[in-house]
């Protein structure tokens, strides 16, 4: 077995693992400011917004000697607006225009085949209209809250409101970082833009349930036990799945980041930023909410029901009579500590502790007939 496989085997079993519950207001903390820091970015630059969403137009030329640079200030100089100017194939431009009028358009095709010494009538262009951008943005919101509701809904009768509670509060979270990445970058916002958004809020979900999942297998009858509280059991699922998480992860991200670094970066297929930036970046958010947002937050949720504080009072209270009793030492924070070997202190270990090995008994078989004949 791998040696990344050997530490997914241990911690499934509870040997070793690291105590993400328990650290969760460092997890808060670096959340809150990051979130802080793209709704600052949002409200003071704003985003890029497309053509599909502004109205305006797209012209595509013919192969031409001009640079992207040379076509921007043409488009720019004929249109009165910001141009974004992308080089495709065979010497072609794409030359997009927000905001311009579209009974100019005529006017700026024959300005920049001037400029760009080719034939106007080589230079196709597509309009857009504004009411048309304001439909796409209204249905884009639409798809988006109908999406919400349905998670929350079927969380709820899944698992529990909490779980769905805490779902819907991860998946603000990835969405409010990805939107605050874009407005910093200034990539421009297209219909690619919000299907990726979408896309990785159905993966951010799936790695969510998942954990939720070994959560809810793991609390079953759980107050009818005294070994361990709520918040350790939900420490527990959370290793319990990591390795699988990293795994799909790096896995998704990998061909994501070929797309944004290689295609759109070193290729310089400008096209590919639009729906990669979101995965590369909304992927990333996803699986640091699923460990380090969602399910803090259903430990948070479920600690205060008084099920839960009183269960929390019993484990604590027969680790300290055990410990008293000096058949325990006090219950270690680490998440990698080994169990007591007798009975006693294994009902007095934290969630973190795994199996422990049963010793041989020193007085087995002792005053017992060995079984041979003389």
């Amino acid at each position: 077995m791998s040696k990344l496989g050997n530490l997914g085997a241990r911690l499934y079993r509870g040997e070793v693992g690291y105590d993400f519950v328990g650290k969760r207001k460092i997890w808060y903390g670096i959340s809150i400011l990051i979130t802080i820091t793209a709704i600052v970015g949002l409200a003071v630059r704003g985003l890029n917004m497309g053509i599909e969403f502004e109205g305006g137009a797209v012209f595509n030329t013919p192969k031409t000697s001009a640079s992207v640079s040379k076509a921007e200030e043409a488009a720019e100089k004929a249109s009165g607006h910001d141009a974004i100017v992308q080089k495709l194939g065979d010497d072609k431009l794409r030359i997009q225009i927000a905001g311009v009028d579209i009974k100019k358009s005529d006017q700026i095709k024959k300005d920049l085949a001037e400029e760009l010494q080719v034939k106007a009538g080589d230079i196709d262009a597509d309009l857009v209209g504004p009411s048309w951008g304001d439909q796409i943005a209204n249905k884009a919101w639409q798809g988006l809250a109908i999406f919400m509701v349905l998670v929350v809904i079927y969380l709820a009768i899944a698992f529990e409101w909490r779980m769905a509670l805490a779902a819907l509060i991860a998946l603000i979270h990835d969405i409010t970082i990805t939107v605050g990445v874009y407005a910093l970058v200034g990539f421009e916002v297209t219909p690619g833009t919000v299907i990726g958004l979408l896309t990785i809020l159905g993966y951010s979900l799936y790695d969510t349930v998942v954990v939720f999942d070994s959560l809810k297998e793991q609390s079953k009858d759980i107050t009818k036990q005294t070994k361990y509280t709520y918040s350790e059991l939900a420490n527990r699922s959370i290793n319990g799945t990591l390795v699988r998480s990293i795994n799909t992860t790096v896995v998704a991200l990998l061909p994501v980041a070929g797309l944004l670094f290689i295609g759109g970066g070193a290729l310089g297929a400008g096209m590919l930023n639009d729906i990669s930036l979101s995965l590369f970046v909304g992927l990333a958010a996803g699986a640091y909410s699923s460990i380090f947002i969602a399910t803090p937050l259903v430990a948070d949720f479920k600690e205060r029901e008084p099920q839960m504080k009183a269960l929390k009072k019993r484990v604590l209270a027969k680790r300290a009579a055990a410990a008293a009793k000096g058949e325990s030492a006090e219950a270690p924070e680490s998440f990698d500590a080994e169990a007591p070997e007798d009975d006693v202190a294994d009902d007095a270990a934290p969630a973190v502790v795994g199996p422990r090995s049963q010793p041989a008994s020193r007085n087995r078989g002792r005053g017992r007939p060995s079984g041979k004949r003389r």
